[in-house]
């Protein structure tokens, strides 16, 4: 029965307290109407607490998503592939055009017999087959691996919750770090055979601007200046005329067909090159990417044997408290 008469008298005594709070701010508004007469039709609302109304740090918003969202963005992956794209892109696009234009030249000029340039002619058409199939994979590809790049970003684990790794991710990892050098070394192979052509292009090049230059203009000399072709090997050795001299080779020089061709050889190695540095990049961030996952499955099964100690630890001592207490 006491407690229950202690318990009757705090609440009366908390009632008391509120009684008189309420009295005294009641006594407060009646002095300030009566010191201002016109403040008695001013209706008072209360003031909503915290309890009542959202706080503005509670509920983030569309700034803060922004920046959560900016911040689960995989940059060095995002530069990459777009660096991929364009380099392909500037490959397979004037590389097309140009070997397109390459033909031309070949058949009005080096060599009139259709049957001394089949070969090449079918290979170049192969070629641009193969440049097809360049494009759509490594349009597919470099999605793939930006897709990968943000399923391994730190920030974007942080959005999703918990982060859990399988041996099967790190096998996917280690396959496109194996993947991407293969392809490197493949696109240093492509770099080094786009150079060709315009290694050819600059000889012809030079060689016109050597005949345009005032010392052989309009000599005897200028005839003698000549461009055979067959010597790279692109066309037989008994293909007619094979070999384009003076004047001639001026007008080739100074065709559509050359100029363009020639310049969209050089945008297509540049092309190739980009390629290159890409996906070099790509190896560093897959690499970067494949150790962060090492580790963070190696912290994984820490935390779990960690986890697993506690939850025995607990065990040991809730029966140690059951004995102790059977005992008592």
């Amino acid at each position: 029965m006491k407690p229950a008469m202690e318990t009757e008298a705090e609440e009366n005594t908390e009632q008391s307290q509120e009684r008189k709070v309420n009295s005294r701010a009641e006594m407060e508004i009646g002095r300030y109407h009566w010191m201002y007469p016109g403040s008695k039709n001013h209706q008072y609302r209360p003031v909503p607490t915290l309890g009542d109304r959202a706080s503005p740090l509670s509920s983030p918003g569309c700034f803060e998503c922004c920046i959560k969202c900016l911040g689960g963005v995989p940059y060095a992956s995002l530069v990459a592939t777009i660096l991929c794209f364009s380099g392909v892109a500037l490959f397979c696009g004037c590389g097309h055009v140009a070997l397109a234009g390459t033909v031309a030249i070949l058949e009005q000029h080096f060599s009139t017999n259709t049957s001394d340039h089949a070969l090449l002619s079918e290979v170049i058409q192969l070629m641009q087959y193969v440049i097809y199939g360049i494009a759509s994979f490594f349009f597919l590809y470099g999605i793939i691996l930006l897709a990968e790049g943000f399923y391994t970003t730190s920030a974007v684990k942080e959005l999703h919750g918990e982060f859990k790794t399988t041996a099967c991710g790190r096998c996917i990892s280690g396959m496109f770090v194996f993947l991407t050098y293969v392809l490197g070394v493949a696109w240093l192979g492509v770099f080094g055979f786009s150079a060709v052509p315009v290694f050819m292009f600059y000889n012809i090049w030079s060689t016109c601007e050597v005949i345009k230059s005032p010392q052989t203009n309009g000599t005897a000399a200028v005839e003698q200046i000549c461009v055979d072709i067959r010597q790279y090997g692109i066309i037989p050795w008994n293909a007619f005329p094979g070999k384009i001299c003076g004047s001639a080779l001026e007008n080739i020089c100074n065709t559509n067909e050359f100029y363009m061709s020639y310049h969209l050889f050089i945008v297509a190695c540049a092309g190739a090159g980009a390629t290159v540095i890409a996906l070099i990049h790509f190896l560093m961030i897959l690499s970067s990417n494949w150790a962060y996952l090492k580790d963070a499955s190696k912290m994984q099964a820490y935390q779990d044997v960690k986890a697993k100690e506690e939850q025995e630890l607990q065990d040991i001592q809730s029966r140690s408290k059951e004995q102790l207490n059977s005992y008592t």
